[in-house]
């Protein structure tokens, strides 16, 4: 059969997929996997500066890290792009070999070569995601002579302390530390920006599938990488944007999507009565929250922080709005990570609320805004707070975006509270106390720019404490630490967390071997087939 090309595939296969509803039966073909899912929070395809969800699953699909873990036991690290490793003497240099043999979807071989520069491209376009290899002392100026190839398939990566080993390791499982292809993407290079110009909206790397097409707002499609170490079963698979819950629910029940991401609760009841569907579902390291902009006067009254996180019913909105797809929690480190607290101290408590606003000078509440970004569950627990918020006197005014408006507006420290999802990058303690407990420079221009710096807070102590406890090699010390760091962010952060992610999936029953990972990048589809 003759190969469309790129432009007319992607067309194809996007009509293909948009049945319309008045058909009387749509399956989609055997060998593609079609999701219906909320994608508007795709900013770029770049793995160096890739933050959000959606992207980050994608990548997870795509591409390759040096470093990654089993989802079933995170425990378990294990080599993907490199073979092994060695940690010197001191602590603070850890070689890797790198698995020969191994091709990117372009044809191009992988080597040390591409390890050292994508490590590096990451540091030196420092965008989002870079602080997470940021922290092992790499800048722009060093980390070339600190990240080095020193064989055809050996790197070597100094640090600047002898942190604990793990917490190195896990770092180089998170997206940022994917291995893209160097030859392909200079290439593509202009002006000195490393490719990254080209890469935000193209592909170039080595795993399971290639990014054949994106469409913003629209659609994603990927392709079987040929190159791949282990074929996949699936030719491609589709991730439609489809923004109306109840939309994907029709989908799904037609055959006209596989899986379906977005059901509110009531949808799931009801699907997992149709004998074609089942319901999937997995703890995720993803919390809830609400971001307070300590730049707005009112939020950074210590006060205030306290009364909103008694104006919250969590309870009512994990047993209706978010039933099956979350549970209270109200600590910066999900239940399952090392020294979580799984304790929650708040409860909605209005008397107790409007003590502490007039305790602030404020005991006829005030009037604040709440970015929102457009998706049903975001919207119901939004206005859910609206409502309590307003028991104590305060007006919440809901700003609604997509997922896009939302982020960056919150990126700039341009919001008053935005409420959002955070998914652990990975799965060491330090990826969430270093954006929640630490912020190094609190100013408008800083580099690094964690959730205390785009809630404009300085955290004090805390900041030393943080950097502290990755040092810590007594797995029990180390707990500790990150326990004290935690209530001392429940007594005074900036933030009011509610919930732990349950993740669900709605899927057709011929669907098999997708995986719900732990973290917001590790659901697979590598291994996923349809019988």
């Amino acid at each position: 059969m003759k190969r469309l090309p790129k432009f007319l595939l992607s067309a194809a296969m996007v009509a293909t997929m948009a049945t319309s509803f008045s058909a009387v039966k749509a399956a989609t073909p055997p060998d593609t996997l079609v999701q219906a899912w909320q994608i508007d929070d795709i900013i770029t395809l770049d793995p160096a500066e890739i933050f959000e969800f959606t992207a980050s699953e994608i990548a997870g699909n795509t591409y390759e890290r040096l470093i990654n873990y089993d989802p079933k036991d995170v425990s378990k690290i294990y080599g993907e792009v490199a073979e092994s490793w060695t940690v010197s003497p001191d602590g603070k240099t850890i070689t890797f070999k790198i698995r020969e043999g191994k091709k990117f979807a372009s044809g191009n071989p992988l080597t040390a070569e591409d390890v050292a520069f994508s490590l590096q491209r990451a540091v030196i376009l420092d965008k989002s995601p870079a602080f997470i290899l940021g922290q092992f002392g790499l800048t722009k100026d060093n980390v070339k002579d600190k990240i080095k190839q020193t064989g055809p398939y050996e790197v070597t990566m100094e640090l600047d302390k002898a942190y604990a080993p793990s917490f190195v390791l896990y770092a180089l499982t998170s997206t940022v530390a994917s291995v893209v292809d160097k030859k392909l993407v200079m290439q593509n290079e202009k002006d000195g920006d490393l490719g990254y110009n080209w890469l935000k909206t193209h592909y170039a790397g080595s795993g399971p599938f290639s990014i054949r097409d994106w469409k913003a707002n629209e659609v994603v499609v990927l392709e079987r990488n040929p190159n791949y170490d282990k074929k996949t079963p699936l030719a491609r698979v589709i991730y439609r944007h489809i923004k109306e819950t109840a939309t994907q629910r029709l989908l799904l029940e037609k055959g006209d999507v596989d899986i379906a991401r977005n059901l509110n609760p009531e949808e799931l009841a009801a699907v997992s009565k149709d004998p074609n569907i089942e319901v999937d579902s997995g703890a995720k390291g993803t919390l809830y929250y609400l971001g307070l902009n300590q730049k707005n006067p009112n939020l950074a009254k210590p006060e205030v922080r306290k009364a909103l996180k008694y104006l919250v019913d969590y309870a009512a909105i994990a047993d209706t709005i978010m039933k099956n797809k979350a549970e209270v929690h109200q600590a910066f480190l999900p239940e399952g990570f090392l020294g979580a607290v799984n304790e929650n101290p708040y409860k909605l408590d209005v008397a107790k609320a409007k003590e502490l606003l007039a305790q602030a000078g404020l005991k006829d509440g005030f009037t604040v805004t709440m970015d929102t970004r457009s998706t049903a569950d975001i919207t119901a627990m939004a206005q859910a707070i609206q409502q309590t918020f307003a028991q104590a006197g305060i007006k919440l005014e809901i700003i609604p975006g997509d997922g896009k408006q939302t982020l960056t507006k919150y990126r700039a420290r341009q919001h008053d509270i935005y409420i959002g999802q955070w998914g652990a990058d990975y799965q060491d303690p330090n990826t969430n106390a270093d954006t929640f407990a630490a912020n190094d420079n609190n100013a408008d221009n800083a580099s690094a720019k964690p959730l205390a710096w785009r809630n404009a807070w300085d955290p004090g102590p805390l900041t030393a404490k943080t950097r502290a406890a990755v040092m810590e090699k007594d797995p029990e010390k180390r707990a500790q630490m990150y326990k004290e760091l935690q209530q001392a962010v429940l007594d005074d952060g900036p933030y009011v967390i509610f919930l732990q992610q349950i993740e669900n999936m709605a899927m057709r029953k011929n669907v098999d071997g997708v995986v719900i990972g732990p973290s917001f990048d590790t659901n697979s589809v590598a291994q996923a087939k349809k019988n």
